[in-house]
């Protein structure tokens, strides 16, 4: 196996990440988090979905799973992490990144189409466009609204770790643009080193052309480069 894509209880976006994976030439596979990461694993993807169905928080109890420890050390290792919607809430659960993800401004759970800006285009996952490309990619949270301390935020914007901001169809950063109420549009961010991500959209569910739309498929090709 190369790419591990973990499972936790509730979660629902693995097999969707493992085929979008596959389209891409990848190889892949679902690992159940009791049994820990394969000795051969090159990369790990932290699905979407609900996982111990978001008690305490969206993706603190995952968080505190042993498979972490071992995710966390194979990230210090150099093996690309990327957390997807209730794997984005995990890794800043896990301290992969800073801030936290809560509930949405609306109060409600969203499932839609939005559209982000690429902020950096010189890391594995956004490498495949350019910087300041409109992407199309489909939300589903309840707690997709990214926050942080105003000083750390600025740290992050310093050292361009910001991939992604939500954005209308131009590209310009807008308020109602904003589909959750993130700090400054944030939907996208790297840990402090540029391998491990996390993000609220879903790339998976735009990678396979039979689906209408691949604009996704740059940030998933991260782990086939």
């Amino acid at each position: 196996m190369t790419v591990a894509v973990v499972q936790f209880g509730g979660s629902n976006c693995d097999r969707d990440t493992v085929q979008a994976l596959e389209s891409l030439g990848v190889d892949a596979g679902l690992v159940w988090h009791e049994d820990g990461l394969p000795g051969d694993t090159d990369g790990v993807v932290l699905p979407g979905g609900f996982s111990y169905g978001d008690y305490l928080r969206a993706g603190a109890m995952a968080a505190r799973s042993p498979v972490m420890e071992e995710v966390r050390a194979a990230a210090e290792d150099g093996v690309p992490v990327l957390g997807v919607c209730n794997g984005a809430q995990i890794g800043c659960e896990a301290s992969f990144v800073p801030g936290a993800f809560t509930t949405n401004a609306s109060a409600r759970f969203q499932c839609e189409r939005v559209h982000v800006r690429v902020e950096n285009a010189d890391t594995p996952w956004t490498r495949a466009y350019d910087e300041g490309e409109v992407l199309e990619l489909p939300i589903a949270h309840g707690e997709g609204r990214f926050e942080v301390d105003d000083d750390r935020l600025a740290d992050l914007e310093d050292e361009n770790r910001v991939l992604f901001r939500y954005c209308d169809a131009s590209g310009e950063v807008t308020d109602d643009a904003n589909p959750n109420g993130s700090k400054h549009n944030v939907a996208g961010l790297t840990g402090d080193r540029e391998h491990v991500a996390v993000m609220m959209p879903h790339p998976e569910r735009v990678t396979l052309p039979d689906v209408g739309a691949t604009d996704g498929r740059g940030v998933l090709a991260a782990f086939a480069d």
